[in-house]
């Protein structure tokens, strides 16, 4: 099952990776032919509004799963291990309040919106709304998961990070240890 996941959040990942890529192409393409021959591709800027926008909600759902969005957890570091553990099921209980209400609002959205063409590409804007479920099902399922392991007392709250203090410490997870290096000094 664990592989299966993996495979998925991969291909999450590489969902992520065309569309920026196909933002790229279209929007330099555009310029160039603005630019250069005094012509443009239509539907360019729609088609990569619609790209961000999945992008976003694609990498958010990554990033829940890898527990890299920002937060401060600094009280909850202070609090003894029962009232850590029921302030961090307070908060995934207000996530997942806050998650319904993305799904429910983008599903109403997407059928109000699905017999509506975009005017350039003339797709859908129930598929541009669609991003939202595409966020809020996986997010769901992600907050679930990590209350059981609350609650199952799979994940202890004292030690789990849920939440990353800063960009600097995220940036520096990913960087490789540097190498201790002695240095001669000359007298």
């Amino acid at each position: 099952m664990v592989r299966i996941i993996d495979f998925s959040f991969w291909l999450l990942k590489a969902a992520i990776a065309a569309l920026l890529a196909g933002m790229v192409v279209l929007v330099f393409g555009n310029v160039v032919l603005r630019y250069a021959f005094n012509t443009g591709i239509t539907y360019s800027e729609e088609l990569s509004r619609m790209f961000f926008v999945w992008l976003t909600f694609l990498g958010a759902v990554v990033a829940m799963r890898e527990h890299g969005h920002l937060g401060v957890d600094s009280l909850l570091r202070r609090l003894p291990p029962k009232g850590a553990k029921v302030a961090v099921l307070a908060g995934q209980a207000l996530m997942l309040w806050a998650t319904w209400l993305m799904i429910s609002g983008s599903w109403t959205q997407t059928v109000i919106n699905l017999h509506v063409s975009a005017p350039a590409t003339g797709i859908s804007m129930g598929v541009f709304y669609g991003a939202g479920l595409a966020f809020g099902v996986p997010a769901l399922l992600l907050i679930l998961a990590d209350m059981i392991g609350v609650l199952t007392g799979r994940i202890d709250v004292t030690t789990a990070e849920f939440v990353k203090d800063s960009e600097d410490e995220v940036a520096l997870e990913h960087q490789p240890e540097p190498s201790l290096v002695t240095s001669s000094v000359k007298h």
